[in-house]
């Protein structure tokens, strides 16, 4: 069983996910080839040395393209965050991005109910 987040772990996750959701609006959707990206949610490791981050794509269509094209701008983007958040961390944490798939099941769920 997973031991609850702390009050920093939270407030800190926090503050990852409005700086990263910054980051990636300001590249904008031409960067993302056109999709719209949402950071959905961020889990940082008790010793905040890592983090997983959450995001949502749509089209969902596009999700494929748009999680390589996080991973080959993994090192950037941490390189940016760590710009912006740089006095308030003293290491800023590893990135690891998945994808929030709850979007879609709750749109699998919508039509199944239409039936």
């Amino acid at each position: 069983m997973e031991k609850p987040a702390s009050t920093r772990q939270l407030r800190v996750a926090r503050e990852i996910q409005k700086s990263l959701a910054e980051i990636i609006r300001m590249k904008g959707m031409a960067a993302w080839g056109g999709a719209m990206l949402t950071v959905s949610e961020v889990r940082i490791s008790p010793d905040l040395s890592s983090a997983k981050v959450f995001v949502s794509v749509f089209p969902s269509e596009k999700q494929h393209e748009v999680m390589h094209k996080l991973e080959e701008d993994n090192k950037a983007l941490r390189g940016e965050l760590g710009g912006v958040m740089g006095r308030q961390l003293r290491i800023v944490p590893e990135l690891q991005f998945l994808l929030d798939t709850s979007l879609d099941y709750a749109q699998h769920i919508d039509e199944l109910l239409k039936k």
